[in-house]
């Protein structure tokens, strides 16, 4: 039989089974949003955590945060991006515009965790959701730079090294089977020769032009909306706060980022992962 906890939040008492370390506003999504199976991804989920140490440190180097919370809760997201926690991260990706519970869910158990990490030290700190590892942030602000963090990422982690791979597969083929004759096909009808080396070349080709569409387009996503806060004017955030976020996050991922000149932009449109899209699409069409 599940025990459970009660949490509280501005909307009253909740039941949390008591092995989880999240909080109210996470299980009010699991249960309001029963859709599907199509959970966060995980690639989004430690993009967030990539973000909440980077924040934590941006806030402590600003002097909003003190130094031993920005430690727990840097240690916690380390640990969380390990894939220590994976179970305490239940949401689908059906959720309210602007992914406020995905926030909140890493935001409670950043919390839930770097409290403990400090009782262990025999801290006098505890750690707060929203005032500690959500100061200086809105769900606006943090979403859009989760997925950007996480789309550049995945194209240089996974999909640049397969293209490499694949590419030079073909290459050597390419090579081997030059002098290879075969027929050509137009309209389903045989048409005039050519080597199976050259039709093979058109195929490295193709993922040399999708790489360079794909890397061309990567670019645009490495401009993050940290800082805008909840509208893009940035309210309760230092000036310098989204830029030193931004630092963090490039010295953590080794991928540059920077914070966007425009919030409002950076709030509003997805242009930039659509444009990014469009070299994914070209790329699978070819394939």
């Amino acid at each position: 039989m599940t025990e459970f906890r009660i949490e509280k939040d501005t909307m009253g008492e909740i039941k949390v089974p008591k092995d989880k370390f999240w909080g109210a506003q996470t299980q009010r999504s699991k249960e309001n949003f029963k859709i599907g199976s199509e959970k966060m991804p995980k690639e989004v989920v430690n993009a967030f955590a990539i973000l909440k140490r980077s924040t934590a440190i941006a806030n402590e180097r600003l002097g909003n945060l003190e130094s031993e919370k920005a430690e727990a809760i840097a240690a916690v997201c380390d640990d969380i991006i390990s894939g220590k926690y994976d179970e305490h991260f239940p949401l689908v990706v059906w959720q309210t515009g602007s992914g406020t519970q995905s926030n909140m869910n890493m935001n409670e158990v950043v919390a839930n965790r770097a409290t403990a990490y400090l009782k262990d030290k025999n801290s006098e700190f505890s750690i707060h959701p929203n005032d500690d590892v959500n100061r200086s942030q809105s769900s606006n602000d943090t979403f859009p730079t989760a997925m950007h963090v996480a789309a550049v990422l995945a194209v240089y982690k996974k999909l640049l090294p397969a293209i490499d791979q694949l590419r030079t597969t073909l290459d050597e083929k390419a090579k081997a089977y030059q002098e290879i004759v075969k027929i050509g096909r137009t309209h389903l009808q045989d048409a005039t020769p050519l080597t199976v080396g050259q039709e093979i070349s058109g195929w490295v080709y193709m993922l040399d032009r999708s790489k360079e569409m794909i890397l061309e387009s990567t670019e645009k996503m490495r401009e993050l909306a940290i800082g805008g806060t909840a509208v893009g004017t940035g309210i309760n955030a230092h000036p310098e706060f989204g830029q030193y976020v931004a630092e963090e996050i490039s010295q953590l991922t080794g991928q540059t980022f920077n914070s966007s000149p425009n919030k409002f932009h950076a709030l509003t449109s997805h242009d930039e992962i659509t444009y990014a899209h469009g070299g994914l699409k070209a790329l699978a069409a070819d394939l």
